[in-house]
């Protein structure tokens, strides 16, 4: 009795011990709990770089609560735009398929944004089963994460180890995270934004630079297209200008993927996404470009494409294109701060576009004026002067008696002829420059003129052009005046038995005056005039008049005059 009563007490102090254990143990477990949440906060807090941060918070939760699967989704209105999981192999994750978009028990959560705790998932009537080849799911937590008070996003835990429920230090644990990982986040966001900002400033000014330095306007069109694209992670590149005399899109740059599908199209303003961004007048988001309503005109384009954004690029004179960034699907939508920055890139790109335009106007006018200047100094001072030296020896002739002297002299009256025809052509060359795209002026078609006169004449006219007879002269009136002169030269070749003609052309107050008067017989009282009668209908045509007389010295002067605001004219 007295060995039984002994082992009573025994027992009873063994159990204390055990239970004591059992408590340190818990006590242990707490700490050491407590111990890995605040180094998981810290984890969390010390990454700058958005991605980093949401995949740390993924797993750093997943083994705070010791949990199999985990997933952070980020809420874009009433879905999920991203989706990170930790625990689901890449396999598993390709066999599955698309990532979900916020239905069952993901948008349970979504909907209503306090944290949820279930033993078995498919017993929740929001649940209503899983796509093929996922893995089994039972137990669930999840928690919301908001950034300044706005949910960001929620973090879902299921399949607690060991076939247990998650329990409510679970719930507390995650809750705890998640405010770190919210405050974790906004931080990520900043240093980004203020990133993104640096490199819009900087990509802004080199755009700048080079327009205004003269660099191509295609090689320009295309860093802006590359610039933008990188900095806003997307994965096509594209620029369109407004076509001229029309409301039409024609995509000069595209970078990227499928870049050939879009570079060179030519797109209707009505039935294209970014003709709908210039309507806009500011920038456009869709999440699903191929099932936006908006695109409805133009080939199939946007095939493995989902996010894009279109952003006008606007001057005080309006629409002077637009620029698209497109991401592949499933990929992360467009948000409102990243098209603001962009909004305002672009528009200093257009603006950057507009001055280098206007300094490109300015520097030709320049050079326009420039070479009617020399134009003008080459006819007047060294052609007259040459001309002058020539009838010289042509008149000093008759005082030379030896065939040799004769013969020397004309050669000399021969190559002066030839070298006058050269500054000519010269002259007449200083505006060849401006390239194939520019129409002939008045003073070149005039120069050709002269030209074919003198085989019918027998002698080149001289000719005299003085004022802007190339950016004053519309091209109506062009076309009259070298018709006028073809019928002068004519009737002079014809009929007047000259042997000198001079013509001159002169830009002077609003009006052209084309005047020829040659030496020869003059009019005839009673001569045919028909051809005349054409110069002056043409003349009265245009509200201007003809008049056809004797010259000063003899001969037939010829005088058409009309105004350059003549109505057709244009």
């Amino acid at each position: 009795m007295v060995e039984e009563s002994g082992r009573l007490p025994r027992l009873r102090l063994d159990q204390l011990l055990d239970e004591l254990q059992i408590r340190i143990d818990a006590v242990r477990g707490t700490q050491d709990r407590v111990h890995s949440l605040l180094e998981a906060v810290l984890s969390v807090g010390r990454e700058l770089d958005l991605p980093q941060v949401l995949r740390q918070i993924v797993e750093s939760a997943v083994v705070l609560v010791d949990a199999e699967y985990g997933a952070l989704g980020v809420v874009e209105g009433a879905r999920l735009s991203e989706f990170l999981t930790v625990g689901v192999s890449p396999g598993q994750t390709e066999a599955i398929g698309s990532l979900p978009s916020g239905h069952g028990i993901l948008g349970e959560l979504i909907r209503h944004p306090e944290p949820l705790r279930l033993a078995e998932i498919a017993d929740h009537p929001a649940s209503y089963g899983f796509p093929a080849n996922h893995p089994p799911m039972h137990s669930f937590v999840g928690v919301p994460i908001r950034v300044r008070d706005e949910v960001f996003g929620n973090l879902y835990l299921t399949e607690k180890r060991g076939g247990v429920e998650f329990d409510g230090e679970d719930e507390t644990v995650l809750r705890t995270l998640a405010v770190a990982a919210g405050v974790a986040i906004e931080n990520a966001r900043l240093y980004k934004a203020a990133r993104d900002r640096q490199r819009w400033m900087e990509a802004n000014a080199e755009i700048i630079s080079d327009l205004l330095s003269g660099v191509e306007e295609m090689d320009v069109l295309e860093g802006i297209v590359r610039h933008a694209k990188a900095i806003a992670g997307a994965d096509l590149g594209v620029i369109a200008l407004p076509v001229e005399n029309s409301t039409d899109l024609r995509v000069m740059i595209a970078v990227g993927t499928d870049a050939d599908f879009h570079r060179s199209l030519t797109l209707p303003r009505d039935g294209s996404f970014m003709g709908a961004a210039i309507t806009a007048g500011e920038p456009i988001i869709t999440a699903e470009v191929q099932k936006d309503p908006r695109v409805t005109a133009g080939p199939p384009r946007f095939g493995g494409l989902g996010p894009v954004m279109a952003v006008p690029m606007v001057t005080d004179e309006g629409p002077r294109g637009v620029l698209l960034l497109a991401r592949e699907e499933e990929g992360v939508p467009f948000s409102d701060t990243e098209s603001a920055p962009l909004l305002a890139f672009a528009g200093q790109a257009a603006l950057a576009m507009q001055l280098a335009e206007r300094r490109r106007s300015a520097e030709q006018l320049t050079l326009l004026e420039d070479r009617d200047r020399i134009a003008r100094d080459l006819h007047d001072l060294a052609i007259q002067r040459l001309f002058a030296t020539g009838m010289t020896l042509q008149s000093a002739l008759r005082f030379v008696d030896r065939p040799e002297a004769t013969e020397r002299l004309l050669r000399a009256v021969d190559d002066l002829d030839e070298t006058i025809k050269i500054i000519r052509s010269t002259i007449f060359g200083l505006r060849a420059k401006e390239g194939e795209r520019r129409a002939q002026g008045l003073r070149a078609r005039a120069a050709t003129s002269m030209e074919i006169a003198a085989t019918t004449l027998g002698f080149t006219p001289a000719l005299h052009m003085e004022g802007l007879l190339d950016t004053d002269v519309p091209p109506g009136i062009v076309e009259d005046a070298v018709a006028v002169l073809g019928e002068a030269l004519s009737n002079a070749a014809r009929h007047a038995r000259a042997t000198s003609v001079e013509v001159s052309l002169v830009v002077a107050r609003g009006t052209l005056t084309v005047r020829v008067l040659d030496n020869g017989i003059g009019l005839p009282p009673d001569g045919r005039r028909s051809g005349l009668d054409n110069l002056a209908v043409r003349a009265e045509r245009l509200g201007g008049t003809f008049t056809a007389g004797p010259g000063p010295s003899g001969g037939t002067c010829l005088v058409w005059e009309v105004p350059l605001a003549a109505p057709g004219a244009r």
